[in-house]
């Protein structure tokens, strides 16, 4: 066989390994909006930003991360968050402050946004742990920032590791969303009693 026929004949067993399997499809997960609190009777008269949720590079994007050991982190190849969790978390939070009554409005952070508290925070973790069982943990800080006074007035630090049924994606994505629905209403919940207490201090 001459050179051009090997050529040829190796693209085309290139092509076949390449592109008659079609490959794996990726599936996309969400975490669910979480349901709407009871709305709040003492509604402060105070507009609210919620700004910017870093996260480390492995949360900014769609992989679904596990964790080996104290140490190793992977990604799923073919299982991905519809968008990135860090931006799960805003709109989460946005969705329970919006909904809890406690506030005048409450927006996303922007160029030229008038207010003076701004939400900002980080997601640490959000990813199935693997051990002896398998869990589902959510790490994440968040404060509550004066653009006035130039000062941090409240934070908040959750952590918490939620059981996963069975080892399946499936699984793992649902106690996922559990956790991030609690942490998400332990925070709203905690800001809310801070403005409350900080608007009877000062009337």
């Amino acid at each position: 066989m001459n050179r051009i026929s090997s050529l040829i004949a190796i693209s085309f067993l290139a092509w076949g390994l390449n592109g008659c399997g079609g490959g794996r499809p990726i599936k996309y997960y969400t975490a669910q909006l979480p349901a709407a609190p009871n709305p709040s009777t003492h509604a402060n008269a105070v507009p609210l930003l919620v700004g910017r949720i870093s996260a480390p590079a492995i949360l900014k994007d769609g992989p679904i991360a596990y964790r080996v050991g104290a140490n190793e982190i992977g990604t799923y190849t073919y299982h991905r968050w519809e968008e990135p969790p860090t931006e799960m978390l805003k709109q989460n939070l946005m969705h329970v402050l919006r909904a809890s009554g406690d506030f005048q409005s409450v927006t996303a952070l922007q160029s030229g946004s008038e207010g003076e508290y701004v939400v900002r925070g980080r997601l640490d973790n959000f990813e199935e742990v693997d051990g002896a069982s398998i869990s589902a943990l959510v790490s994440m800080e968040l404060e509550l920032y004066n653009r006035k006074t130039g000062q941090v007035v409240w934070s908040h630090f959750y952590s918490q590791s939620e059981p996963v049924d069975e080892h399946k994606v499936s699984a793992v994505v649902s106690a996922l969303d559990r956790n991030l629905d609690r942490g998400v209403k332990q925070a709203a919940s905690g800001l809310g009693q801070y403005f409350s207490k900080s608007m009877a201090k000062n009337p």
